[in-house]
């Protein structure tokens, strides 16, 4: 197995670019004669000549100017990593924020993502109610932030259209207990649309649950106990969609909302912004912007 040199090849590059191994070498703060016995050196381990060197200037041949666009390719792939990890633009912190109902499944590929592409960066996550995440955004305490609503706000973006549906224990009964019993966090921002929908079709329904955590709402909803509303696609495996065939209202669908794309984070920012764009978009929005 051979392996090129990025240093002969960034010289090969030099060379080629400024038509001769003197001004080269002015460039790379080499000496001609090291630039000459790099290219002799590269020409030897391919075993083809790269320089045709008959005329009054140095010209590339068929071989040399085929190395030419992979060269190019190699020196500016080493040049981005060696950026990427020692540059001091590229280190320092970044808080991101998301509901607690949409972190999975995307979020922690967005995470891994990141992570690969800015090693000394370091990521908060901060996973909240989507009020309570507009607030931090709003007093700068959130770079980014991911919201589920029914609208957006001046500066959001839309990612996603995603329905609301309702969510009970696989193969259960509660939904078809009346007085309907509900289990929600105290700041679910799904919660007043849910009780609105249900005094509209007058069906009794009972807040069995009444808590803070979400992991509560899972144990009881999965024991049967209760129902639940998600955004389609995020409930956990131990839970289902319920298939009530009316029987329970239809729920408004709900937008999921990106803040923080035209903040001028810089380079970092915006690829974490890019990142939860691919991660969050496929729905029935194709990235709306608020005016």
């Amino acid at each position: 197995m051979r392996n090129l040199d990025v240093t002969t090849l960034r010289s090969f590059v030099a060379v080629a670019d400024s038509g001769g191994v003197t001004r080269a070498a002015g460039f790379l703060h080499l000496t001609q004669s090291a630039v000459s016995m790099q290219l002799k050196r590269l020409e030897e381990m391919l075993g083809l000549p790269l320089l045709d060197r008959s005329g009054r200037t140095i010209a590339l041949t068929a071989s040399g100017e085929q190395l030419l666009v992979y060269a190019r390719r190699m020196v500016a792939m080493n040049d981005e990593v060696i950026t990427r990890l020692t540059d001091h633009a590229f280190e320092g912190e970044i808080t991101l924020g998301v509901p607690h109902d949409v972190v999975y499944p995307a979020v922690p590929q967005v995470l891994k993502q990141f992570h690969a592409a800015f090693p000394r960066v370091k990521i908060h996550l901060e996973a909240s109610y989507t009020r309570t995440l507009k607030d931090q955004f709003a007093k700068g305490d959130c770079d980014v932030i991911v919201t589920t609503e029914t609208g957006v706000d001046q500066g959001g973006e839309v990612l996603d259209v995603k329905p609301l549906i309702w969510i009970g224990a696989p193969g259960g009964n509660a939904w078809r207990q009346r007085p309907l019993q509900l289990a929600f966090c105290r700041f679910c921002v799904f919660r007043a649309h849910i009780v609105a929908a249900l005094d509209a079709e007058g069906i009794a329904w009972e807040m069995s649950v009444d808590t803070e955590s979400d992991r509560a709402i899972e144990a009881a909803v999965s024991a049967d106990l209760a129902v639940h509303a998600m955004i389609e696609g995020t409930q956990p495996p131990y839970l289902e969609a319920i298939d009530h065939n009316g029987s329970l209202p239809a729920l408004p669908v709900q937008q999921i909302n990106l803040y923080g794309a035209v903040d001028g984070g810089g380079e970092v920012q915006s690829n974490l912004v890019d990142l939860l764009r691919h991660a969050f978009s496929g729905g029935t929005a194709s990235r709306l912007r608020a005016v």
